[in-house]
Order: C-alpha cells, then structure tokens, then sequence
C-alpha cells in the first residue's frame, strides 16, 4: 500500500523535471498540434453545408502560408535572444543562474508556441496539397487557423513585455529569491523532507551497513516517499548521512542501512538494496534548485560577490541581495523541533544548518566587500535583525557570523572614519564580544 501511495507522487516529480526542459514543451506543441488537425478530420462532417462553404478555401491557405513564414522567422528570433541572454546572465552575475533562466516558463512557453503554430501551418499546406482538405470543407481549417493566430498573438505581446525585464540583474535576482523562498517553503512545511531528523544526538545503530557512492557528483534530488515505501518493504531503516546539494566522491559513505527484521518482501541479496537506495538519489555534476534552498542562497551571494569585483563595481546590488537574503533567512525555523511526527518512518535526513545558510548567502560578498562600508554597514544590520531571529539556533549562527565579519570588516576598512561608521551600526553584543576576544590574550598575558 505505501508503494501505490509513494508511486504518484514520485512520478509527478519526474514529470514536473521533465517538462521544465525546452524540447519537452516543444515535442508537446507539436503533437498537440498534429492532434488539432486531426481534430478537425471529425469536426468537418458535423458542419452544415451553407456554412462549410461560406469560407474559401485560398483565405484558409493565406493564413497558414503566413502563419509558416513568421513564424520560422520569429522562432530564429527568439532563440538568437535567448542565447544571448543565457550568455550575458552568466557572464554578468554568475553561471549558476544560467540554468535557472534556461528554465524560464515564459520564454519555454513562447518557443514551444512558435514551434507548435509552425508545425500545425506546414502539416495544414501538405494536408491541403493532398485535397485531404478540399475548398469545400474550409471552413474548420480556417476558424483553427484563426484561433492559432490568436494564441501567437497572445504569445508575441507577452514575449516583448517579458523582454523588457529578462535577463536583468532586479529580474534576475528575483527569479532568484522567488525559487528559493518556494524550496524553502517546502523543505520548512516538511521537515528534512518528512523524515525524521539526523542530528548528532541520534546514534545509528552498531550493526547498520554503510553504502558507498558509486560515482562522484552532486545530490540533486531524494525520492524520499518511494525510498521509504521501499525501505518499508524489505524492513530497512536508512540513514542518509548527505543532504541535497552534497557533493560525493566515489566510494565515500552516502547512508547507513539498519536491517530491522520485519521484512514484507525479503531480498536475496542486502546488497541489493544499497542499488535501491543509489537509484533513488539523483545524482548529477551540478547542483540544482529542487530540494536545495542552500543553491538559491548561494547563487544570490555569487551575484553580489561579482557586482563587487572591480571590473563591475557595483555596491548597490550587494545591498540588493542582502535585503532578499535576509528575507528569506527569517523565514526559517528548526526542523528538529517540527510539531507534527514525520511521515516516513524509516527515513533519517539532516536538518539544515542555519550557521551554513548565513555563510552560504553571505560569505562571498562579507569577504569581497570587506573593505566597502556601504556593504559592511547593511550586513551588520542584516545579521544584527536575525540575531533577534524567534530561532535560537539561528540567532546565535548571526551573533558569531556579525563578530566574524565586524573582524573581518576592520581590518578591511583603512580610514578611521569608516571603521567608526562601521561600530555606530554594529549591535552592542557583538562589539561587547569582540573586544572581549580582543582583551583576552592581554589580560591574561599581563
């Protein structure tokens, strides 16, 4: 039963990463348009006569030569911006987003419409050269005609206001932020994943067997309801001792399998459960944003680190991205303190670390705008408003990352007059502890 539950879910998955790829949509739209022709095959016989040849037969054939002239045209069109967009983007801010925008919805929705009206205007001339379509039957051909104007119509105007803003550093950045509050939301709404959390507390047992990787890359996905319906089954309990957005090496530990002894379905081989496990860990040579809130911080720290190279020198954006990071740092809250019991049973995944989330989101730019005081004065107040995070363990993460960066940011700045700006903005705990720190070796010395 946990498998039939597990299966729908896993494959939708499957499917929602496929159809984020171009030629899937593409391949889509053209078949979907194969099937308005067809359509149109049954429709025909159901129209009256009088009505049938109140359309020629030439008006039909105008459109569609149109509709197959612009759109091969516009089509070229598109994919020469697209490149060119892809190319700025990760040239501009950073190469990680660049797969981010291959994904856009609009400009895959666009194409795949080009594409789609292409294939249904030649399809239709063919039809039409073969008197599968005589000047006597028309007139559906023309009233679908008209309505795949319509949609290409709809598609040009939506596709020139997207232009306006794609592939923008405020666009591009907020496309950021948007796909990682909504991996947040999920991860948050179900805590390390619906699995019980893997915390140093929790002692796997001494007679659990390690699986090892089988090749070196990065975890961009757990199909974790199928992995626990399976480890259900055969009477396992796992242990995944690496996260999403781990990067493995072969032969290096992945998880920890505990044979309970209540198996539904016995293996012949426990071996061959480790190759259950590897096949429900997606593994690729990048990092992805399904399941991976920390990508999406990263990806917005790369783009203020790169605003603050001296070739761009661009203070603002940092600021920019500070903002979003500590917006989207405040909507955390503990998984391991998560009110509902975990849904899958047999699952142990680790909780996410806010001290990692604070450094993955402002570590690079913390140390490529040391010496910038604009940047330094707005990550202490950010830092110094996440100190006062509900969170205690995110609260704390703040409180050491604002003493680390203070530190960091005087040694950075060489005029007295910044480094006193600086200690106007910075909360009273952290200069409290860091010139404890400081005083320490002194008075212990004297």
């Amino acid at each position: 039963m946990d498998k039939l539950k597990a299966l729908p879910v896993t494959i939708l998955r499957k499917a929602l990463t496929y159809w984020r790829k171009l030629w899937v949509r593409v391949v889509v739209m053209g078949l979907l348009s194969l099937a308005v022709i067809g359509l149109t095959q049954f429709i025909e016989p159901l129209i009256p006569d009088a009505l049938a040849t109140y359309v020629s037969g030439q008006a039909a054939d105008r459109l569609l030569d149109i509709i197959a002239n612009a759109m091969l045209a516009a089509t070229i069109f598109s994919l020469t911006v697209m490149v060119s967009v892809f190319r700025s983007s990760a040239s501009q801010w950073t190469p990680r987003i660049h797969r981010l925008i291959m994904q856009d919805p609009t400009t895959q929705n666009t194409l795949s419409t080009f594409i789609g009206a292409y294939v249904f205007a030649l399809t239709a001339i063919v039809l039409r050269e073969l008197n599968v379509y005589g000047d006597d039957q028309a007139f559906v051909l023309f009233c679908t005609t008209v309505l795949v104007l319509m949609l290409i119509v709809f598609s040009l105007i939506r596709w020139t206001l997207h232009l306006q803003t794609f592939g923008s550093l405020i666009a591009s950045s907020r496309q950021v932020e948007e796909i990682t509050r909504k991996q947040f939301e999920e991860r948050l709404s179900r805590p390390c994943l619906g699995a019980h959390p893997l915390t140093d507390d929790i002692e796997i047992p001494d007679a659990a067997c390690p699986v090892r990787a089988d090749k070196t890359g990065y975890i961009q996905m757990i199909y974790q309801e199928s992995l626990n319906a399976r480890a259900q089954s055969h009477g396992f309990d796992v242990y995944l001792t690496r996260a999403v957005g781990s990067f493995l090496v072969e032969g290096e530990v992945i998880a920890w399998i505990h044979d309970t002894g209540d198996a539904e379905e016995e293996l012949e081989d426990e071996r061959e459960f480790d190759e259950i496990l590897r096949a429900h860990l997606v593994r690729d040579d990048v990092r992805t944003y399904d399941q991976d809130p920390r990508f999406g911080l990263m990806v917005l720290g790369e783009i203020a680190s790169k605003a603050l190279s001296p070739g761009i020198n661009d203070p603002g954006t940092a600021i920019d991205v500070i903002t979003r990071l500590t917006r989207l740092l405040m909507a955390y809250h503990d998984e391991t303190e998560a009110a509902e019991e975990p849904s899958l049973k047999r699952l142990w995944v680790p909780p996410l670390s806010p001290a990692d989330l604070i450094e993955d989101g402002f570590g690079p730019l913390a140390r490529d705008g040391s010496a910038i005081i604009e940047v330094q004065q707005r990550l202490q107040k950010a830092l110094s408003a996440l100190m006062n995070h509900p969170d205690q363990a995110m609260s704390d993460a703040a409180f050491g990352a604002a003493q680390i960066q203070f530190r960091r940011a005087s040694e950075g700045l060489k005029f007295d007059h910044d480094r006193d700006r600086l200690r106007d903005v910075t909360d009273a705990q952290v200069l409290d502890a860091v010139e404890g720190a400081q005083d320490a070796p002194r008075s212990a010395t004297g």
